[in-house]
């Protein structure tokens, strides 16, 4: 009886796990426009911004709509290609970065469909 509850009681526990690994917002920056799938510009305040991207240390920290962002190494290993866009007029999404987790979050949900 007690190796069957044990069991049940682990489903959630791997239910999470799975589906957070699946939910890693993995990205690098490209150096030329014509190879990112999305054109970023770094706003100066955080109002202007339509999601305010919080930089988390390791991929598992990482989510899916929420902000928070694992930059990789190699482009087989991202989900999107970014370019930091030189100017306000040439970027698909502006960004603000912030220093804490918490902070982060879309302010313009209309956008959200260019993370997808």
């Amino acid at each position: 009886m007690k190796a069957k509850t044990f069991r049940l009681s682990l489903l959630p526990v791997l239910f999470l796990l799975f589906s957070a690994s699946g939910k890693a917002q993995k990205i690098i920056s490209v150096e030329y426009q014509s190879q990112a799938d999305l054109n970023l510009f770094v706003v100066e305040y955080e109002s202007q911004a339509d999601l305010k991207v919080y930089k988390v240390d390791y991929e598992s920290q990482a989510g899916k709509d929420n902000g928070h962002w694992f930059f990789v190494e190699y482009e087989s290993q991202a989900d999107k290609k970014v370019y930091f866009a030189e100017f306000e007029s040439q970027a698909d999404l502006k960004i603000f970065f912030v220093d804490y987790a918490s902070q982060a979050g879309w302010r313009n949900k209309k956008k959200m469909h260019l993370l997808y």
